[in-house]
């Protein structure tokens, strides 16, 4: 591919195009990374930047498998062009997912407010985190919805990245609607579920409210 910016951009067997937020579901990590891996390598090659979010406990798990790619890993992080993150730190800073304080910080990541050489970033982001409780799931599927008018402005890719094994199906079928991409058996295809962001956050709202009629009426 032809360096910096381009109005196509090769992933999971097709194009992506704008928008570019994604939604990708693996059953695994073999099969994550199988997709994954060479659309980080191609990505390094344009001079893109590259933004890694994955656990704390995965980090040297996740650059082992950049380096079974050809990728140094070593020179990529010192000239700044490869940055891994923990989605604790990114995601729970004090214990507690800010669905504001994330969309600040995913518009300081954005390459168009960024400082640097790169045209671009692809921006991948390992969604284990919100599998381990179900507290975090609520504001999580909202910020997904509202983080769409950030990413409609930018050039960068944002890959969310959900193993299927770890989260529920009304969690999936969210966050399906929220994503205007998605990677299902290794491909990329537009998604035809993707709810404008207003209106999937107002039937949000609906149902939550219903929810919460249900619950007082049992009580």
């Amino acid at each position: 591919m032809t360096k910096g910016r381009s109005d196509t951009i090769d992933f999971a067997g097709s194009k992506l195009r704008r928008p570019r937020h994604v939604c990708a579901f693996f059953n695994g990590d073999d099969e994550a990374y199988r997709v994954l891996g060479p659309f980080i390598r191609d990505g390094l090659e344009c001079d893109h930047k590259a933004i890694h979010l994955v656990g704390s406990d995965r980090r040297e798990e996740h650059l082992s498998r950049l380096r079974c790619e050809g990728i140094d890993t070593d020179a990529a992080q010192k000239t700044g062009q490869l940055e891994v993150r923990t989605t604790v730190d990114a995601y729970l800073q004090d214990g507690r997912f800010d669905q504001d304080r994330m969309v600040e910080t995913f518009g300081r990541l954005a390459s168009g407010n960024a400082t640097g050489q790169f045209p671009l970033s692809r921006i991948v982001c390992q969604m284990d985190w919100a599998a381990d409780g179900q507290s975090h799931l609520q504001d999580l599927i909202e910020f997904e919805a509202r983080v769409n008018d950030l990413w409609s402005e930018h050039d960068d890719v944002v890959i969310c990245v959900y193993d299927l094994g770890k989260f529920g199906g009304e969690t999936v079928v969210d966050v399906l609607r929220t994503h205007p991409l998605v990677v299902i058996g290794g491909v990329l295809q537009e998604n035809p579920f993707f709810t404008p962001p207003a209106q999937f956050l107002d039937e949000l709202r609906e149902r939550n409210a219903a929810k919460g009629q249900e619950t007082r009426a049992a009580d």
